[in-house]
Parts: structure tokens; C-alpha cells; sequence
């Protein structure tokens, strides 16, 4: 069975099927990357308990600077969210994001606590 949550005609915020909760892309307000970061994980947190998991369950993470300079910056702010032993599978490449205000975009996909 395929959950939706927070839908919309566009997205869902969440779609969780077999176990995995995949959450849709997330920004953050903020002037600097730094900023940007710890806006962006707080909405993931709020979103994957929502969905039923938490830090310790990301699967995989997606990161997507506007650019790479700022690769440092945001290294500096995840690496403090994620939990001790509990590091995902994750990418993060530079590209063109929605607005030109982005920074940083955070995509994650995680388990669903049991």
C-alpha cells in the first residue's frame, strides 16, 4: 500500500510504501548556507516524524548546493545533525535550485521505525 501525506497536485510532502518513507525536497530560509541547513534539517526532523522515523533511519540523502563553495559551510551543520554511528548513504552535487535565494536543497529517504 502507498501512503501520501501533506499532497498536494504537485507533490506529496511524504510518500511511504514497503517500510521507507521518502520525503520530498527540502529548503530552508536563512541568508547564509549555514542558516539555510539547520532551517532545511528541522523541516526534515518535523517530516520524518511524521512519517514514522527519525535521524537514526535515513537511508539515503540527497544535497544539492546552488554552489560548491559552500560544500564546507553545510558539511559543518550536517555532520552535527546526524546522529553518531547513524551516517546515510548520501550524494550532494551542485545545480541551479528553484529560486536564486537557494542554497541548499536536502532530499531523504528512511525507514520507518517499527
Amino acid at each position: 500500500m502507498i501512503e501520501r501525506l501533506q499532497t498536494s497536485q504537485r507533490m506529496s510532502k511524504i510518500v511511504k510504501h514497503n517500510g521507507v518513507a521518502y520525503l520530498c525536497g527540502q529548503v530552508g530560509d536563512g541568508s547564509t548556507v549555514a542558516e539555510q541547513t539547520i532551517d532545511c534539517l528541522s523541516r526534515v526532523d518535523a517530516l520524518l516524524e511524521e512519517a514514522g522515523s527519525d535521524r537514526e533511519h535515513i537511508l539515503q540523502a540527497v544535497i544539492w548546493l546552488a554552489d560548491m563553495v559552500d560544500f564546507a559551510e553545510m558539511n559543518a551543520v550536517w555532520d552535527a545533525w546526524v546522529p553518531k554511528g547513524h551516517a546515510p548513504a548520501r550524494a550532494c552535487g551542485e545545480a541551479k535550485l528553484a529560486r536564486d535565494v537557494l542554497k541548499v536543497e536536502i532530499i531523504v529517504t528512511a525507514a520507518v521505525n517499527a
